[in-house]
């Protein structure tokens, strides 16, 4: 009996996972995840358990970055919501942060599990291509993402990906180089 209830319990995050990943693989958009704000809230969830963990198990990671990493994302999330508002798609809205936030949830695990258990055998040097590799990925998932949500090209995606990505890093530097 409990374990049916426990598997109950599961169920419903193993579909939104998968969707996730085949997002992150370009294969699915956002229109693929329901317009939900428990989806929503769940991928929230997801990305603060994946942004925790980095905190736990990445050395070099602290509380500032921690503080910073929420920072820089609700600044992504205000740009995107801009977007996908300005281009007159307010019903898509959900679908898309929850596709943003998931995914990025997705790529942070990524990126812990490959450093906690690639940095000791490679070294920091070949762990910080690994961690350009994943970030870029990361960009090229996001323009996708907000692509098709807009109902527009995905190289005009990529260029908003990596517009915000650009506003985001100017902002950490501007944060960290005041502290």
């Amino acid at each position: 009996m409990i374990a049916a209830t426990d598997r109950c319990c599961v169920v419903p995050l193993l579909p939104f996972l998968q969707t996730l990943f085949d997002i992150a693989l370009l294969r699915k958009g956002p229109e693929h995840i329901p317009r939900s704000v428990v989806m929503l809230l769940m991928a929230i969830v997801l990305w603060f358990f994946a942004a925790l963990a980095a905190l736990a198990l990445i050395d070099r990671y602290n509380e500032s970055d921690f503080l910073l990493e929420i920072f820089s994302a609700l600044i992504a999330v205000a740009c995107y919501s801009a977007i996908v508002m300005g281009a007159r798609q307010p019903s898509r809205l959900i679908q898309t942060i929850t596709a943003i936030l998931g995914c990025g949830a997705l790529l942070t695990v990524l990126f812990v599990a490959a450093y906690a258990l690639l940095q000791p055998f490679i070294g920091a040097g070949l762990m910080t291509l690994v961690a350009w590799l994943i970030l870029l990925w990361s960009v090229s998932i996001k323009g996708h993402i907000i692509a098709s949500a807009i109902n527009r090209h995905w190289y005009l995606g990529l260029a908003i990906a990596v517009a915000v990505f650009v506003l985001q890093s100017v902002i950490n530097s501007l944060v960290t180089s005041s502290a």
